[in-house]
């Protein structure tokens, strides 16, 4: 499982959970730290991601043109980064289940 994580969120969680998204980016471990929200998009299309982000905007393009890639949007309002790693452990099984659906785009986790 490929997650890209966003650049409003830490660096930090790829290694995090290496062991379960062991083929998980930071976008700026491949030079998108500054992108626009299209360029993002653009890449983990081409490269097989999945996006995770805290930005409503990536929501929105997901339920407007649909997958590639897939969205996660972490929303558990104003946390530190080991409780988001928390977050996307407990809920790793859904996460799972939603990156093999072929029919879903869009994964809210809160």
């Amino acid at each position: 499982m490929k997650l890209l994580f966003d650049q409003n969120l830490s660096p930090w969680l790829c290694l995090a959970l290496r062991d379960l998204f062991p083929d998980s980016v930071h976008v700026r471990e491949v030079g998108l730290r500054e992108a626009a929200d299209a360029a993002i998009w653009d890449y983990a299309a081409r490269h097989g991601f999945t996006i995770v982000s805290k930005d409503a905007d990536f929501r929105q393009r997901s339920f407007l043109q649909g997958h590639p890639p897939k969205v996660i949007w972490v929303r558990p309002g104003n946390c530190s980064t080991k409780a988001i790693e928390k977050l996307l452990r407990n809920r790793v099984s859904e996460i799972e289940d939603f990156l093999a659906d072929d029919q879903k785009s869009f994964l809210g986790v809160f």
